[in-house]
């Protein structure tokens, strides 16, 4: 308002008294984050150094009992330089804050290992430098999968059916193990009462032609003769409609494989997805099997826990143990990949409805 002067400081953002980046490189600061970090804070550590970017609803679905927690703690991390954050541009709202790895977390990390921060390749600036990445949307999108999977891990209680994450790569180490071949989003592990299925992930976010999306068939393929392992390739699409698209595309591509039991296909559309429900993620019945056998189901999609038995001949997990026949072709990873649930973690405050 013309009647009302406003000073120029009240328009700055408020500055929290942090760490300095020199004082955060220090012996001393090391010294002093040894007695301030938790178990679950070196976890959330090693999990963004893992896939680069997590934002604060991820991290709180992932680890924290409510936001204001998860806020709390991201600033503490934020204030000692164990993390560093950025806000990208919305046009409408404002976006959630974006997590990266730190300066004195990366040292925190390598120190853990026995390891400098260069051994870990980490540099501060590109670390940060996913603010303005093309692909920032998809690597978040990758997030909001897997950590809605965890957060439904913990929301639940395992009984009686036991489902959880137990094992997520980002695509980097994906493309450390299989870049000659193929580079998936990224390969998880979902567990039942029953077994576990093993799975890559193909995040689709409607920017590639449906001609391209399907070609990736043919890689999955060669990495299935390579290692003699059949794994399924889950498609994950944003709308109902692509997804039918992309199904009349795949369905041409698998049908012309050498093996296609080699290859088993799932897809599923985020719009499929109920949004009153207490959990809704990838884990409910929203997948659909490409060429799926005719059976006595109610429903042709699946549950996360249930896509195994649309594809008969497929070895379990703990048979086929992905992780062992690709050891010895891969290159080393700088760190061990961490696992996908916080260090004890209690597997739910919110029973299932009627338990």
């Amino acid at each position: 308002m013309i009647t009302t002067t406003t000073r120029q400081h009240q328009l700055r953002q408020h500055l929290p008294s942090g760490t300095t980046a020199r004082a955060a490189n220090t012996i001393e600061h090391q010294a002093a984050l040894a007695a301030r970090l938790t178990p679950r804070d070196k976890w959330l550590l090693a999990l963004l150094y893992e896939h680069r970017v997590l934002t604060s609803t991820q991290v709180q679905d992932a680890a924290f009992p409510s936001g204001r927690s998860a806020r709390q703690r991201l600033r503490e991390l934020y204030l000692w330089r164990a993390v560093s954050r950025f806000q990208p541009f919305r046009q409408l709202g404002s976006a959630p804050m974006h997590y990266v790895l730190g300066p004195a977390g990366a040292a925190v990390l390598a120190a853990e290992h026995g390891l400098e921060v260069k051994d870990l390749g980490y540099r501060h600036d590109r670390a940060m430098a996913i603010a303005h990445n093309q692909r920032l949307a998809h690597t978040v999108g990758v997030g909001d999968f897997f950590t809605s999977l965890i957060a439904r891990s913990r929301r639940f209680d395992p009984e009686p059916n036991g489902e959880g994450v137990t094992a997520w790569w980002s695509e980097s180490r994906c493309a450390r193990h299989f870049g000659d071949l193929v580079i998936p989003d990224a390969y998880g592990r979902w567990s039942t009462a029953t077994g576990e299925l093993e799975f890559f992930l193909e995040y689709d976010t409607g920017s590639e032609s449906l001609t391209k999306v399907s070609r990736k068939l043919l890689a999955y393929a060669r990495l299935a003769d390579s290692t003699g392992i059949a794994t399924p390739v889950l498609f994950w699409l944003p709308t109902s409609r692509r997804e039918a698209g992309a199904r009349s595309a795949l369905t041409r591509i698998h049908a012309d494989l050498d093996q296609t039991a080699d290859v088993p296909v799932a897809t599923a559309a985020a719009d499929i997805l109920d949004p009153s429900a207490t959990c809704p993620s990838p884990a409910d019945q929203v997948w659909l099997p490409l060429n799926a056998r005719s059976s006595n189901r109610t429903s042709p999609r699946y549950a996360l826990g249930e896509l195994a038995r649309a594809w008969p001949a497929l070895a379990s997990a703990a048979t086929s143990d992905l992780d062992d026949a690709t050891a010895g072709q891969a290159v080393a990873y700088r760190l061990p990949p961490p696992p996908p649930l916080p260090p004890h973690a209690t597997p739910s405050r919110t029973r299932r409805p009627g338990s």
